[in-house]
């Protein structure tokens, strides 16, 4: 992969001093890529303006934000997503407050992803990953609406994904017809679902929820070869467990 130190150098270089200046500037210029770990343009273009590249484990998080706010507003739906999406990667306290920051970022709309997809389509489980946990952001409010959709065929293409696989992927989250976590009627239920108590401690049930709810998350069993209808109950399973605990999370009035 060539740089883009590198190749600014090496311009530079060969404009002064032809091939041995090509050469020189070349290496001046891969060591400043290394020193501001520059990637690509879009890394370039984000130290000039002063905004901050992303790290790995904030690429996820402005995709949601941007895919939130694509239809104008971001509901409640969104926000509890983001939320179950931290749950499901155990993220300790630095890392959410840095996934937070990046889901309001990519509210904005205005980081140029294609340089960080194109890099994550050498990865392909974690390019499914992406892909996956964008179609449950598009899902979380009950609708996949065409600018999702075309975003999320945008995004597909960079990882290296046809349209059709992308939107392949859409009805393995699409919500059923019935109401979500419909089986969480009552806070007894909740308390049922994730086996605990009233007077359990909040530590315990966050575990007991992290625990079931990476038994349970649709990407585990989509990995296992499971068929659609088996990732659709594992979706709805999740979605109880995330109602389920909501519900104990604001009658205990705890974070």
């Amino acid at each position: 992969m060539l740089w883009p130190g590198t190749l600014i150098g090496a311009g530079a270089g060969f404009a002064i001093a032809s091939i041995p200046g090509a050469m020189l500037g070349a290496l001046l210029g891969q060591a400043l890529d290394r020193r501001l770990h520059l990637q690509s343009w879009a890394h370039l273009r984000e130290k000039l303006g002063g905004r901050p590249a992303l790290r790995n484990d904030e690429l996820l998080f402005v995709l949601l934000g941007r895919l939130a706010k694509c239809d104008g507003r971001v509901v409640d739906g969104h926000i509890q997503q983001a939320r179950q999406e931290m749950l499901a990667l155990e993220m300790n306290e630095p890392s959410r407050r840095r996934a937070i920051a990046a889901f309001n970022r990519g509210k904005s709309g205005n980081d140029r992803l294609r340089g960080y997809l194109r890099r994550l389509s050498n990865q392909p489980h974690a390019a499914e990953g992406v892909l996956r946990a964008c179609w449950r952001m598009v899902w979380a409010d009950g609708r996949a609406g065409h600018q999702e959709r075309a975003l999320l065929a945008q995004w597909g293409k960079w990882l290296g994904w046809t349209t059709h696989q992308v939107q392949a992927l859409a009805h393995d989250y699409e919500p059923q017809k019935r109401p979500l976590g419909n089986s969480v009627t009552s806070y007894q239920d909740a308390l049922r679902l994730l086996g605990v108590s009233a007077t359990t401690e909040p530590e315990q049930i966050k575990r007991a929820y992290r625990r079931l709810l990476s038994r349970h998350h649709p990407d585990k069993i989509a990995g296992s070869g499971a068929t659609v209808s088996q990732v659709r109950e594992a979706t709805e399973k999740t979605r109880e467990l995330h109602s389920a605990y909501t519900l104990i999370r604001q009658r205990r009035d705890f974070r």
